[in-house]
């Protein structure tokens, strides 16, 4: 959508405010602050501007967690962002987000996602075309239906003042997106993903994604609250990291965002921070059944309403 009110200024001043923000309390929960590296494209780079990466490794609670905020600019739009969109192929662009990946050492917290971005095309002589996209899913190891129900309450709340189709349009979304093809199995139990979202214009658009970023706390912090505590051992670990391994394939494979970093030039070290720091591979690994495990197959990993 064209736009001539685009306040770059405002949508960038929210999005670094939300990483200090989530970086201050997601620090004070697992006792280790996060380190802080900013960054910047160097001259005559293939892409201008830079952003900070907030990082955690090797923390109390926290295996790994990155917060990450770029605000990048260049020439051309990469494939992948003007695949939906030829019109705008070869338009210069500039792209900025808060992009998060937390990686709890508990097999019994689960790995949760969230991003909130804003891509503007531009071109000389023509209005800028922006778009808004991001949400968040969850991703467990060990399956409680009441953290799915809250996890997902959060999401359809934040989204409920913009209008009720949003929530089971944005799921929806969120279960085909996060899908791996190549295993025929979702990555988590989803939550809400959007892309290309300018329908009701700037204002409006820009203050449903502050509503998206805003509840990530409220929807993650209560899980892991009440899960932090919980006893493991070797086999829990063992089957976290198995099951990290579908994270690495769907990144690699099909996230957008990966791509779009990849393509265009991006700052590789901050776009593959959210890669767990312990994975395994198992060739043709079955869950016992009846196990805990397994329950996470059969109960979890398939196509469910959960408010």
């Amino acid at each position: 959508m064209t736009d001539s009110t685009c306040d770059v200024q405002a949508v960038r001043v929210w999005l670094e405010s939300l990483q200090t923000r989530i970086a201050d309390t997601l620090g004070a929960f697992d006792g280790k602050p996060f380190a802080t590296d900013a960054w910047q494209r160097a001259p005559g780079e293939k892409l201008r501007g830079g952003g900070v990466t907030r990082i955690l490794e090797g923390g109390n609670f926290f295996e790994r967690a990155g917060i990450g905020f770029s605000d990048v600019a260049g020439d051309a739009l990469p494939g992948s962002a003007s695949a939906a969109r030829p019109q705008l192929a070869g338009r210069g662009f500039e792209a900025m987000g808060v992009s998060l990946v937390l990686h709890p050492h508990n097999p019994y917290c689960p790995t949760v996602h969230m991003n909130v971005r804003m891509l503007i095309a531009t071109k000389a002589g023509e209005a800028p075309v922006f778009w808004f996209g991001g949400g968040m899913d969850l991703t467990p190891y060990y399956g409680y239906e009441e953290d799915a129900r809250h996890f997902h309450t959060v999401c359809r709340d934040s989204l409920q003042p913009y209008g009720a189709d949003l929530y089971p349009r944005f799921k929806q979304w969120c279960d085909d997106y996060f899908f791996l093809k190549h295993r025929n199995e979702p990555r988590g139990i989803g939550g809400i993903f959007f892309d290309d979202f300018a329908e009701p214009g700037f204002e409006r658009s820009f203050e449903m994604v502050k509503s998206v970023g805003d509840a990530f706390l409220s929807a993650y912090l209560p899980i892991i609250e009440k899960r932090r505590s919980q006893p493991y051992g070797q086999a829990e670990r063992e089957f976290q990291a198995y099951r990290r391994g579908r994270y690495v394939e769907f990144n690699l494979v099909f996230d957008r965002g990966t791509l779009f970093g990849l393509q265009s030039g991006g700052r590789t070290e901050s776009i593959l921070m959210s890669m767990p720091p312990v994975v395994n591979w198992r060739y043709n690994w079955q869950p016992e059944p009846g196990t805990p495990e397994a329950r996470l197959y059969s109960d979890f990993l398939v196509p469910r309403e959960w408010v």
